[in-house]
């Protein structure tokens, strides 16, 4: 996917210099972000090939591959962000919070 979008092979680090510069130009969105987000290949490919059409469900992203694994990823997610912001209400500082 990063090559078809004309990324130069390199290290991560490279890649993700080159995303950055792709954000601040002002051009085209890079919906290739998805990939450095962690999100399913198929279902970054399938956005960019629909243009944001035609997935099979919505939660933290648009799902074009595997619905039902997406949809446990999404549940955990929730239930991650619930017990986050239950310990936020209840005084806990950011710096708990961070996951190292």
């Amino acid at each position: 996917i990063l090559d078809q979008a004309g990324y130069r092979r390199g290290t991560m680090g490279q890649c993700l210099g080159e995303l950055i510069g792709r954000m601040r130009s002002g051009n085209e969105f890079p919906h290739e972000i998805g990939l450095f987000l962690s999100y399913p290949p198929e279902d970054v490919q399938g956005f960019i090939e629909n243009r944001a059409s035609n997935c099979k469900c919505v939660g933290t992203w648009k799902v074009y591959g595997n619905e039902e694994e997406a949809r446990k990823t999404f549940r955990r997610y929730r239930h991650c962000k619930e017990v986050y912001d239950r310990c936020w209400r209840c005084g806990t500082s950011f710096e708990r919070l961070i996951v190292r």
